[in-house]
Parts: C-alpha cells; structure tokens; sequence
C-alpha cells in the first residue's frame, strides 16, 4: 500500500469523532478491552466494536486475543506515516507558493 493509500485509511479512520476518542482511550490505557471501553461512552458495546474494527483496518491498532476477551493497543506508525505525508505535500506546496512569490517579485513567504 502506497504512503498515500496508508495516510487515507487512517484520515478516514480518524474523520470519526468517536474514533478519536477510543484511540485516545486506548493510547491512555493500553490493553483495554470493548466491555472496558464502552462502559466509558454514551454507545453500546456493539457500536464500541464497529468503531474499534475500522480503526484496527487502517491499521491504527493491534488487536490480542485473551481468553475470551479481545485486547486493543495503539499501534502508532500509521499515524507517524500520515504526518509524514502531510510535512510532504505542505512543503510542495511551499515550494510552490515560494515560486509563485519570486515570480512577481517577493521573496519566500512574504505576506504582503
């Protein structure tokens, strides 16, 4: 999967109000599990799932079996693969923006 396959998955992953909130509570409580979450939000432990699920696909966590009880962790480098595709693109655009200033006469980032 290309880098900007990779950095897609997770945006989508991350454009969820309530992902964001079960990454932030599995990054501050490794190991938990979807009982654990969800008795900490306002849904049921079936929407708990579904949310975990489709972070877990853009491969934002690792999941362990124990027992009968499913452990979540962050895994962190697909979010350190999507900020590095935005430092990319933001500084192509600075080149641009750098080159579009120099050809009507102002220097790098130059506001006025």
């Amino acid at each position: 999967m290309s880098p900007a396959s990779r950095a897609s998955a997770v945006f989508g992953a991350l454009a969820d109000p309530t992902r964001r909130a079960l990454l932030t509570a599995i990054s501050d409580r490794p190991a938990a599990t979807a009982t654990e979450l969800a008795a900490e939000l306002p849904i049921s432990r079936q929407a708990v799932l579904k949310h975990l699920t489709a972070l877990a696909e853009a491969g934002l966590l690792d999941r362990e079996r124990s027992g009968r009880e499913v452990r979540y962790r962050v895994t962190p480098e697909p979010l350190s693969d999507a900020v590095s595709w935005m430092a990319e693109v933001g500084g192509q655009w600075d080149d641009r923006l750098d080159a579009l200033g120099r050809q009507f006469g102002r220097g790098p980032h130059d506001t006025a």
